[in-house]
């Protein structure tokens, strides 16, 4: 018999006796197959290598001679139809209350990473350029050598960590305490808590228009009605605040007073004080995001307080974050509220969260009381303003029907008008194809847009380079979408 024919009938028979082995059961080793049908060591390596092409059995050096698992057959779909019906469920007034729902659309827009070589103009995440990274990790490795580093937290946070928010938020004389601070998973997270806390299922939520999508998202899957309030450059209109929640019942008002995101308005002196004349009246809330305020750039003018600084009676619940300052990871914020309020949005955390991890706030403190960190905050507002005003200046060379009117001396973004009968879906579509990600207009409502718009970010951009040169991309998509 040649070592054809050998090799072939010795893996035949091989095949016909592998069901005495179970997957992933070793085979007999090839000195044992050798002696068993006397046929030389090469004819055995053969018959092995046949059946290893088949799938058969699998040869690991060293190890020997395995049967191969055996083939997943692929399981029919299961019908999941049933599940529409489950998960649509009337709100508590009936067909015309809110139902559950979840649209993380816009907010999945601005957390998407760009396919290579496009410049990321959708983010509100500083680039890697601008975290603070070396300052992170020496904080990061200092946290975990302290004393009950991996020992769980209070529930509220870390009192040191509390107190820091507090100080910040209300100066060093105010009249905010540790006591009044609740430390959340990021600002997202705070906001959810907030109007999961302060807002019954079916009832209004007034925001500002347009508005952060993320807070249009969580008031939807909250089961709570955004009703939108018009802004200017000045900020949300008092007047027509004032009417909404004579019109509405709404006991809840978002806003982001600092550096408005999409606008980058600031709020008014005057609309200062007549947003909380307001909503004193109605008794009301105010959940102020102050997401922006470490985001100032290097030019602009002294910030005005936050809200909750002038707020002794606890109608103010204020979101203080510190992700956008440092690293999309450092999720830690801060919610600020008085009385009973509190109490709720306390329980509503333990709840949902628990607590927040006692490493990360240990790093929190760590990098917040080192001398690097009053140094990352100079660079931060002199690297966005850098790319801002590259990208300002790159729009009204290559967009000038659509440069922006209004430059804030703060944030991450700007917020152009488009002229009236532009597709902005497709003019983003188009950007996209030209190598630059930016965000359309429309998820920024809770109700049917004026007009359309772009929100263009620069924060990760490299640098002022950069930002030019998606400002001139985008103004190349829009010539070819004329």
């Amino acid at each position: 018999m040649n070592d054809g024919s050998s090799t072939a009938s010795l893996a035949g028979t091989l095949r016909s006796e592998l069901d005495r082995y179970s997957p992933g059961q070793r085979l007999p080793s090839n000195r044992t197959l050798v002696e068993r049908f006397r046929v030389s060591p090469v004819t055995v390596s053969r018959a092995l290598a046949a059946l290893a092409a088949e799938g058969l059995v699998v040869t690991r050096p060293g190890a020997g001679t395995y049967r191969a698992q055996l083939p997943r057959t692929a399981a029919a779909p299961g019908d999941t139809s049933w599940q529409q019906v489950a998960l649509t469920v009337e709100g508590p007034e009936g067909p015309d209350a809110a139902p559950r729902a979840v649209d993380a659309t816009g907010v999945l827009a601005t957390l998407a990473t760009p396919p290579p070589g496009v410049i990321p103009c959708t983010g509100g995440y500083l680039h890697p350029s601008l975290q603070p990274r070396e300052p992170l990790a020496a904080a990061l490795a200092r946290a975990g050598r302290r004393p009950g580093a991996w020992d769980r937290p209070p529930v509220e946070g870390l009192t040191e960590l509390r107190a820091w928010f507090a100080r910040e938020i209300g100066g060093p004389t105010g009249s905010l305490g540790a006591a009044d601070v609740l430390i959340t998973a990021g600002g997202q997270s705070a906001l959810t808590t907030a109007l999961h806390a302060l807002a019954a299922p079916g009832a209004a939520v007034l925001v500002e228009s347009p508005t952060y999508p993320g807070v249009l998202a969580v008031a939807r899957a909250a089961g709570v009605r955004p009703v939108p309030v018009p802004m200017d450059s000045d900020g949300v209109r008092t007047d027509l605040l004032a009417e909404a929640f004579a019109a509405t019942g709404a006991r809840v008002f978002f806003c982001q007073p600092l550096f408005q995101n999409p606008t980058g308005a600031v709020l008014s002196a005057e609309r200062r004080r007549q947003v909380l004349e307001v909503a004193r009246a109605a008794g009301a809330f105010v959940v102020e995001d102050d997401f922006a305020r470490r985001l100032g750039h290097t030019s602009g003018p002294p910030l005005p307080p936050p809200l909750a600084a002038d707020d002794p009676d606890g109608t103010v619940v204020h979101l203080a974050s510190l992700t956008k300052v440092t690293s999309p990871s450092l999720r830690v914020a801060a919610l600020v509220a008085r009385g009973p309020a509190l109490q709720r949005l306390r329980a509503i955390q333990v709840v949902d969260s628990f607590f927040v991890p006692r490493p990360l706030q240990e790093a929190t403190l760590e990098l917040v009381g080192s001398p690097a960190w009053p140094r990352h905050l100079r660079s931060v507002a002199a690297g966005l303003q850098q790319r801002r005003d590259a990208m300002a200046a790159a729009l009204h060379t290559h967009l000038p029907q659509a440069a922006p009117r209004h430059i804030p001396h703060g944030g991450y973004h700007l917020w152009l008008r488009l002229p009236d009968g532009t597709d902005e879906a497709g003019l983003a579509a188009a950007a996209l194809r030209a190598g630059v990600a930016v965000a359309p207009g429309r998820p920024y409502y809770a109700a049917e847009p004026p007009a359309p718009h772009l929100r263009v970010s620069f924060a990760e951009t490299a640098g002022a380079d950069e930002a030019a040169e998606g400002a001139r991309r985008l103004g190349e998509a829009a010539h070819g979408a004329v």
